[in-house]
C-alpha cells in the first residue's frame, strides 16, 4: 500500500522555512530573504577557470572515481587542510581524507563510532544550532542524541559539566551556526582534556572557519594533536572558501588515525568521492587567489555590520555579536505588530507574512543571514522593522 513510511511532522526547521518561503512567494509576497545560508552566484573566477580546464583534460585520473583518495588532485586533503590550520602536524599524529563536502558526511560520523551495531550516545551543538547532526542521529536506531544547551551566558560554547556520563561522541560546529561564535584555545583545551579523560570521540564541523573575524578563532586541529589519547576528527568544506560556490561539494577531514581510519572504512563502502575537476578549481583558488577569498570574507563582515546597525536601530537585540560566518542571531521580541509574540516561530512567520522578511527561527532566537546584498535591501529591511515596531518586556 502506498504512503509515507516515516513518522509525521519530521521536517526540520530549514525544510519548514523553505516551504514557508515558497508559499509566501507563491501568494505574491515580495521576499526579503535573509533565511537559508546559501551564498548566491558563481564561484570565484579563478576556481571556475581551473575547473573548466580540468573538465577538458584527457587525464583519466581526473574522470575516475576518487573514493577515499584523490588521484585527480594529488594530496588534496593535506593541501586543503593546511590552508585552514595554523599548526603543522608531526608525521603519524594525524591522518587525512578527501570528501565531498561536510553535510553528506555527517551521517557517517556516528556510524564510524559503531552505532550500526551498538548503542551510542551523541551530544550535539544543536540547541540552538544547525540541525543535521541531530537529524542523522534520529535515523540511526542505535544512536541516542541530546543537545548541549548554548546561550549568551556561556557565549554559545558548552562546558564539560554539560556532557552526560556515557557520551561516546560529541558532534560540534565551530564557528557556530547560527550564533557565529568561535572556538578559542582555552575552551578547546578544556573540551579536549575532558574527552581524552573520558574516552569521548570529538568531531568538529569547521565549515565557517575561513570566515572568522579574528585570530582568537581556532580549529580543533590546532589543539587536538596535543592530546595523544584523544580520538578526534575535523571536517572542512570549500563551499565558503571560494566565494559563492555553495554547490561545489569538495572538502577534507583530518584527525587522529584511529577515528579517520574508522571513517575511511565506512565512507569507502558508501561513497565514491568528490568530482575531481571541482577540487582542481578549489586548489587553484586557495593556492593562487587568496586575495579574492579574503575579499569575500570582508564582504560578509561588512554586511553583518550593516544589518546589525539597521536592526538594532529598530529595537532588535542581538544574542551576541558574531565573530565569524554570515549569520546574525537575535532574541525574538516580546511584542510586534501591536500584539504579543508567542514564540520565535510566531515572530518569524509574522515578519514573513506582514513584510516579506524571511529568517530562520531557533527558539528563542531568530537568525538572519547576509548571503544576499544587504546594502541593496537596506531601505526595505528598515521599513519592515519600522512596520513591526518590536519591543521587549
Amino acid at each position: 500500500m502506498r504512503g509515507s513510511r516515516l513518522p509525521a511532522g519530521g521536517e526540520n526547521v530549514l525544510q519548514t522555512i523553505r516551504g514557508k518561503r515558497a508559499a509566501a512567494e507563491a501568494s505574491g509576497i515580495k521576499l526579503l530573504d535573509l533565511s537559508i545560508g546559501e551564498p548566491k552566484g558563481a564561484a570565484l573566477l579563478s576556481a571556475r577557470q581551473a575547473a573548466a580546464a580540468a573538465v577538458m583534460s584527457e587525464d583519466e585520473a581526473m574522470h575516475t572515481y576518487q573514493y577515499n583518495a584523490s588521484p585527480g588532485v594529488p594530496n588534496f586533503a593535506q593541501r586543503f587542510i593546511q590552508v585552514h590550520v595554523k599548526r603543522g602536524f608531526q608525521e603519524g599524529d594525524v591522518d587525512y581524507l578527501a570528501m565531498p563536502g561536510i553535510k553528506p558526511m555527517l551521517g557517517l560520523v556516528p556510524l564510524a563510532c559503531g552505532c550500526g551495531n551498538q548503542p551510542l550516545t551523541v551530544a550535539t551543538t544543536t540547541d540552538p544550532g544547525y540541525p543535521i547532526p541531530a537529524d542523522w542521529c534520529g535515523y540511526h536506531p542505535y544512536a541516542t542524541n541530546y543537545a548541549l544547551s548554548l546561550n549568551p551566558e556561556n557565549e554559545f560554547r558548552f562546558t564539560p559539566d554539560q556532557i552526560e556520563d556515557g557520551t561516546g561522541l560529541i558532534m560540534m560546529n565551530y564557528p557556530h551556526n547560527p550564533s557565529g561564535q568561535v572556538a578559542t584555545e582555552g575552551w578547546l583545551r578544556q573540551i579536549c582534556q575532558y574527552c581524552s579523560d573520558h574516552d569521548v570521540r570529538l568531531f568538529n564541523d569547521a565549515a565557517y572557519i575561513i570566515l572568522s573575524h579574528g585570530p582568537e578563532s581556532l580549529c580543533l586541529s590546532d589543539v587536538a594533536p596535543d592530546y595523544p589519547d584523544l580520538s578526534w576528527t575535523e571536517a572542512f568544506t570549500a563551499a565558503k572558501l571560494i566565494g559563492n560556490g555553495t554547490g561545489w561539494h569538495v572538502g577534507a577531514m583530518v584527525g587522529s588515525p584511529d577515528f579517520v581510519g574508522d571513517f575511511k572504512e565506512v565512507k569507502g563502502k558508501t561513497d565514491t568521492g568528490f568530482v575531481a575537476p571541482m577540487a582542481a578549481g578549489v586548489v587553484a583558488a586557495f593556492e593562487g587567489d587568496m586575495e579574492s577569498i579574503y575579499l569575500v570574507k570582508e564582504m560578509y563582515r561588512s554586511r553583518l555590520g550593516l544589518l546589525a546597525k539597521i536592526l538594532t536601530g529598530r529595537g532588535m537585540r542581538l544574542a551576541l555579536e558574531p565573530a565569524a560566518g554570515f549569520f546574525t542571531l537575535w532574541l525574538a521580541p516580546d511584542h510586534a505588530f501591536g500584539q504579543k509574540v508567542e514564540s520565535a516561530e510566531h515572530f518569524n512567520f509574522m515578519m514573513i507574512e506582514e513584510t516579506g522578511m524571511v529568517g530562520v527561527h531557533f527558539p528563542p532566537y531568530v537568525r538572519y543571514a547576509v548571503c544576499a546584498d544587504v546594502a541593496a535591501m537596506s531601505d526595505e529591511i528598515d521599513a519592515a522593522f519600522d512596520k513591526a515596531q518590536v519591543s521587549y518586556d
